[in-house]
Formats: C-alpha cells, structure tokens, sequence
C-alpha cells in the first residue's frame, strides 16, 4: 500500500473557505446532495511508522474509504510519525489545529488527563471484542468525547490489536522481585502499574524501540504483537517473549479530529469519516487476528523463547492495577464519572462471557481434534 495513494493537501484556511463558499453561494450543497458537496482536503498524522503496515495502514485505510465514498471529493494526506510532528505528539497537533485528524491511541495522552486512558486499554480491563461492546453500545464513544472536547477534539474508534504480548525480555521475569529495577518500554496505565512494582517504565514512539532494547538502553520492551514486534525487529535483540498483555487486553486506536475542522463538515462528510473509522476499526482487528498467528510461529523457529507471565506476578499486577485505579478516581472527578459505570460493565460482560466465550474456547482449545 503506497502512502498517500488517493490523498492530497491543502490548508485548513482552503477547506474552511471551500465549506463557507458552499454554504452562502451553492443552496444544494447544505441538502446533503453528493453532487454538490465540495472538495475537502485534509492532513493525518499519526504515532506510527510506516513500516507498521497495520497500525499505519488502518489510519491510511480511514483516507482511502473516505477518498471512495466521496468519490474523491474529500481526500486525506496521511503522514507517519516523525513526518510532520512526533508519533507522541498527535493530540497535541490536533488540538490546535496543526493537522485537522491524527491517528493515535489515546492512553498515550494519560499525562494530559488520566482518563484518556479508557478509549484505548485499561489494565486488566476488556478485551477487544468486550472494548467495542463499551465503545459503541455502553456509552463509551461519548464519554471519551466529552474528555476530549476539552482538547477541542473528537475522536472515534479507528483500529483495534487485540490482546496484545506481553513484551520482550532480556532475561528470564519468574517473580515480583524480578521486576525491580528493569528499565521497560511501556507506555500507558501499564507502565504506571508496573512502576509500583519497581519497575522503571520509559515512553518510546514505535521507531526508537528496536534501537534501546538492542544497546541496552532498556532491559524490555512491550510493543504489540508477533507481526508487528517481529517488523520492528524486537526478536533480535531480546529472546524471552511474555505473554499475555494484561496491560491492553483489547487496545483501541482513535481517529483524532480537530473539532472545529469536524464541525465545518457537511454532514454527509461527517457520516463518511464515522463509516470509515467503523470500518477500520475492524479491518485492523481482524488483520491482527490474521497475521499474528503466522508471525508467532516464524519467531518461534527463529528462536524466540515463549513464556507466561506466573501467576503471582499476573495476581499482584492486578492488585496494584485497581488500587491505582481507586486513587485516580480520587483524584479526577472525570476519571471517577467514567470508572464506576465502566467497572459495572466490566462485571457484567465478564459474567456473560464466562458462560458462552469461555466456555466454548476453553473446550476447543483444550481438546483438539
């Protein structure tokens, strides 16, 4: 997939013109006619390289599904990370206006306000499947908007990896005490967890991971999975690769939309971008569902040691993941309005999902034919 098939460019100054233009001298235009929509252009930037050709390529695929249901008349130039601000920086480009849309989680922005936390991944927390449910029928889109509108944004659900591994480890992680002292790429409420348990968590965009973990810089990096962590070249420079992923058990990737840019938008545009967002959303999850498998067992023949997270490490990990949790709540009244209907959704889903996905997966995985 070429970058930028399809997309184009223009200033936020020419499409706002374009849109005024249409509104005072063009009746039609405001009736949604398909015909008589104007030509928008807009510029992505996101938090990846575009090596990642999932992650990458679900923000280029956004551009490409609203490019063909236009029918070209609103195209979107997509830029990695580093290509016009770094892949830590997205929401920030966005809020001012530096980029009208940027694709990126929105755990990376933590810092800015905890409870951003919720649209990608809590610790712990649902899986992808379980996250989706939440996001579009358990009122999680909304929350996350109401977040975000302070940041003059909105964002919808644009990509998903799924449970993701646990990361890469230069020597073997057996207990607690194992922890203390590692140096690990973990970004996110993971990283905030972990820290309690002494270790020292560093914040790495995607394309500097591969480099510290292979001079020693770090002792272990969690990125993905196996197609993205074997592109990343993770494998050659830690054998030891942990799983599950407890931190991001079903991490979700934001279409970030500068709000002002979101509000000039005819609203046939408006439904393109949440269709395609949609769209990506589970093309990407799907994708992962399809390519990790074959990924894991290449690193397997290369080497790579595969290992479970014990459970003692699983079980105080979960301990200090709510506890956390509790005092974020304390602390963040918007973190606290979130978390309470999130944790009764939790159980509820868990519950359900005991009884038929669990049960069903735990047979089939148990008892091959």
């Amino acid at each position: 997939m070429k970058r930028r098939q399809l997309l184009g460019y223009t200033a936020t100054g020419a499409a706002t013109a374009a849109l005024a233009s249409c509104g005072t001298t063009n009746p039609e235009a405001s009736s949604g006619t398909p015909g008589a929509l104007p030509p928008v252009k807009w510029q992505m930037t996101t938090s990846w390289p575009n090596s990642l050709d999932t992650l990458q390529g679900s923000a280029l695929y956004v551009a490409e599904r609203v490019a063909a249901l236009s029918g070209g008349r609103f195209t979107i130039e997509v830029f990695a990370a580093g290509e016009l601000v770094p892949g830590l920086q997205v929401l920030d480009a966005v809020q001012s206006g530096t980029v009208q849309c940027g694709h990126s989680p929105t755990y990376y922005y933590v810092g800015k306000n905890s409870a951003l936390a919720f649209g990608t991944a809590l610790p712990f927390g649902l899986n992808a499947q379980q996250q989706n449910a939440w996001l579009y029928h358990g009122g999680g889109i909304e929350a996350m908007n109401d977040i975000l509108a302070s940041f003059n944004t909105i964002a919808f659900p644009a990509g998903n990896t799924g449970t993701q591994m646990g990361g890469w480890f230069k020597r073997e992680i057996k207990t607690v005490a194992d922890l203390q002292g590692l140096k690990m790429r973990i970004p996110g409420l993971g990283g905030q967890v972990l820290s309690r348990l002494g270790v020292n968590p560093q914040i790495l965009p995607g394309g500097e991971v591969f480099l510290a973990l292979e001079r020693g810089a770090i002792d272990a990096a969690e990125w993905v999975g196996p197609y993205d962590d074997e592109k990343l070249g993770l494998h050659k420079a830690a054998p030891f690769y942990y799983a599950p992923g407890w931190w991001e058990p079903g991490a979700t990737l934001h279409l970030m939309i500068n709000l002002d840019a979101w509000n000039q938008l005819p609203p046939p545009y408006q439904a393109m971008v949440q269709t395609a967002a949609a769209e990506a959303n589970q093309h990407c999850l799907s994708l992962y569902d399809t390519r990790n498998p074959e990924a894991l067992q290449r690193l397997l023949a290369q080497g790579t040691q595969l290992r479970s997270f014990s459970p003692e490490i699983l079980a105080a990990c979960q301990k200090e993941a709510f506890a956390l949790y509790g005092e974020m709540a304390a602390e963040n009244p918007q973190f606290q309005a979130i978390f309470d209907p999130w944790q009764k959704f939790r159980e509820t889903i868990y519950q359900w999902h005991g009884v038929a996905e669990l049960g069903f997966s735990s047979f089939v995985m148990q008892s091959p034919v």
